[in-house]
């Protein structure tokens, strides 16, 4: 009685009678999400911490902006995207902006609150909706389709499958032994369940294949189980931002890159995954994509506050996605599942990178499905999707892939007669990114 009484709760909740879907479902997808972007509580410490950022207090900050993100997505939109510190970002703040410029991460930290003030200005005026909704359909899909690329190469990269190689820039790495054969043997068992339909097809990848890794040696058992964080280590970097200096120092470059990078970036996955998962209407655009676009400023914001850099929606999503996550309980779940890292991280450290790929690899697979609505036989549609899809892999930036489709689509259009079928918004959009890569990136 109380299960029936709990789901019927939940299915009010998150309306998933409405969407297909179940409690059981969402919680798989959830715990999908969870594995396959389990690694950013490592990773992002790891790379802030070159920046002279204390390692326990950003992984605490972290956890923090995940939870803080994720749970305004879900309860806002009820949409099953997942946020967190987002890759390349966070490389830009440690690298570039701290380690190249010389700015303070303190100062840092308080461009990345700009930012995401910036940014809530922007949902709430639906400014940044309308650049969402005024991507074609051709580089929406191209955009999904490189997305999809983009996630199964960070999969091959994570496996140790694909490796870098001076002469050709990549090579085909060991796929008989170590990381690479445990993520193989996973891949084929995700592929197994999923054809057979089984309920949490990756997530019983990502298991088959941290089991298989106890047999040679790429899964390690874990030091303990539980290890407590510590409220100490988060105040050192909690509230540390300096918002003063930032206009002090003429830092206003700086932000504008992070505004442009952050807003394409969280745009094409928004569209990527969405198209995925269906929510996409007839015309193309997103319902509620102003407050999908707000649950990323703010988490951007308090981001900020916790002492982390930009929090963005992940791509990884997208596995939770194909298990049948959509609704924001899916959200809920990944969220529950990061505050209990902050007790039992040694568990989550234990599941290595090459099990999770399988799951990104096979999520890409199936994100290439949406390259079928390419209109194939009008090649000013064509070329610009299929620059869009191409630059995001080869590049390893999804803005980048966006940046290309969009100053390519106006272009051919203009010059073949059809310029008036372009959104105005589209040759600003164009001219804007131009811009952007002669004055910030070249």
């Amino acid at each position: 009685m109380d299960q029936v009484s709990s789901d019927g709760f939940l299915d009010n909740v998150f309306a998933l009678s409405d969407n297909n879907t179940d409690v059981k479902t969402e919680v798989v997808a959830g715990i999908t999400t969870f594995m396959t972007m389990a690694y950013i509580v490592i990773v992002n410490p790891a790379i802030l911490s070159d920046a002279g950022m204390p390692f326990e207090g950003v992984f605490i900050a972290t956890v923090a902006g995940i939870i803080l993100g994720t749970l305004c997505m879900a309860f806002l939109t009820n949409y099953p995207f997942a946020l967190a510190s987002g890759m390349g970002l966070n490389a830009f703040f440690a690298y570039t902006v701290v380690g190249q410029m010389g700015v303070a991460w303190q100062v840092a930290l308080g461009i990345i609150f700009i930012e995401g003030i910036l940014f809530i200005i922007l949902s709430v005026t639906r400014f940044r909706e309308m650049v969402v909704n005024s991507i074609p359909m051709c580089l929406k899909a191209g955009i999904s389709t490189g997305i999809g690329l983009f996630i199964a190469f960070i999969g091959f990269q994570n496996a140790g499958i694909i490796q870098p190689y001076e002469a050709t820039m990549v090579t085909l790495g060991e796929i008989f032994s170590g990381e690479g054969l445990v993520a193989a043997v996973g891949l084929v068992a995700a592929g197994i369940f999923y054809v057979r339909k089984v309920k949490g097809a990756l997530l019983l990848g990502i298991i088959v294949a941290t089991l298989f890794g106890f047999i040679n040696g790429v899964t390690s058992l874990p030091e303990g189980i539980a290890a407590a964080p510590s409220m100490a280590d988060w105040s050192e970097v909690l509230f540390e931002l300096d918002i003063g200096s930032v206009f002090q120092f003429g830092m206003i470059a700086v932000i504008i890159s992070f505004l442009f990078v952050d807003l394409f970036d969280t745009a094409g996955t928004l569209v990527g995954v969405s198209q995925q998962a269906g929510y996409l209407d007839e015309e193309g655009n997103l319902p509620k994509a102003s407050r999908a676009l707000l649950s990323d400023a703010i988490g951007t914001t308090g981001g900020a506050l916790f002492g982390t850099s930009t929090v963005t929606t992940y791509i990884e999503s997208a596995s939770g996605v194909a298990e049948g996550g959509r609704t924001g309980l899916t959200g809920v779940v990944v969220s529950g599942l990061f505050f209990l890292t902050l007790f039992f991280r040694p568990l989550v450290e234990m599941v290595p990178g090459a099990a999770t790929a399988p799951a990104l690899i096979l999520v890409g697979a199936l994100m290439m499905t949406n390259i079928t609505k390419i209109e194939w036989d009008d090649f000013s549609e064509v070329l610009p999707a299929f620059l869009t899809m191409v630059v995001m892999p080869f590049a390893y930036s999804i803005s980048d892939g966006i940046a290309v489709g969009f100053i390519v689509y106006p272009l051919i259009k203009l010059f073949t007669g059809e310029g008036d079928e372009v959104h105005w918004l589209v040759y600003v959009l164009g001219i804007l990114f131009v811009t952007y890569f002669l004055w910030f990136r070249i």
